[in-house]
């Protein structure tokens, strides 16, 4: 079935290319140059995924993202910002955008990360199928069919991308994963520019489920080389 893309950007010249390139990879496009249509189109839940440019006039993309979770907490939905952004970047990270880009771009990075987010439940899929679906670390608790998550008796609320990453660690737990390791498999593209959104999830992530418990910290950095989850 084709995937269907919104792009929401009011820089017609962008949008136009941007339309362009992801029609010639296959992918049914639309097109809003305003926040508020864009968020009209996004609820009318035809669409696959969402491109949300930052800074739009009538309402801008945090405000759009907002909503979106309102209504849906799993559509994927990559910011697209300026370089000095930053805390439009953590703002958008903390409401529940899968990705962000920082323009200008490379075409071939957007594509991945659109690729990626296309397919982001894929290992979370793969965990539900092969293992039970409650899985435990410590006094850490994931269900994979109600996406909750608990510490001892706190519900953690997490993003879509931050539940992904979490299982992908837990998945792999007693093992260190590396960025370039987290890039490949929870991304799903190989980049060798800025990779620093690793690092921002891994901040977030850790923040909810391992503020209070510093003694006990369920994810570890390994100096150097990246990250791991230890049974014990």
């Amino acid at each position: 079935m084709v995937k269907r893309v919104l792009v929401v950007e009011d820089e017609v010249q962008i949008a136009k290319i941007l339309k362009l390139e992801l029609e010639y990879e296959g992918y049914e496009v639309v097109v809003a140059n305003n926040g508020k249509f864009g968020l009209e189109v996004a609820l009318e839940g035809k669409i696959d995924l969402v491109l949300l440019d930052i800074m739009l006039p009538e309402m801008n993309g945090i405000e759009v993202l907002r909503r979106i979770r309102k209504e849906d907490e799993l559509m994927p939905v990559i910011l697209l910002t300026a370089r000095n952004m930053t805390m439009d970047k953590v703002t958008g990270l903390d409401l529940g955008a899968n990705d962000y880009i920082t323009k200008p771009f490379e075409m071939e990075e957007l594509l991945a990360r659109v690729r990626s987010c296309l397919r982001q439940n894929t290992i979370i899929s793969n965990v539900s199928n092969n293992d039970d679906s409650i899985v435990s670390v410590r006094d850490l608790t994931i269900n994979n069919d109600t996406r909750e998550v608990t510490r001892g008796n706190s519900s953690i609320s997490l993003t879509p991308k931050e539940f992904e990453l979490l299982v992908y660690l837990v998945s792999r737990k007693n093992k260190i994963v590396t960025r370039d390791n987290i890039l490949k498999d929870v991304w799903d593209y190989d980049y060798e520019g800025d990779t620093n959104v690793i690092d921002v999830y891994i901040w977030h992530l850790r923040k909810k489920i391992d503020e209070g418990f510093e003694s006990n910290a369920i994810i570890q950095t390994v100096r150097g080389v990246g990250y791991i989850i230890k049974e014990n």
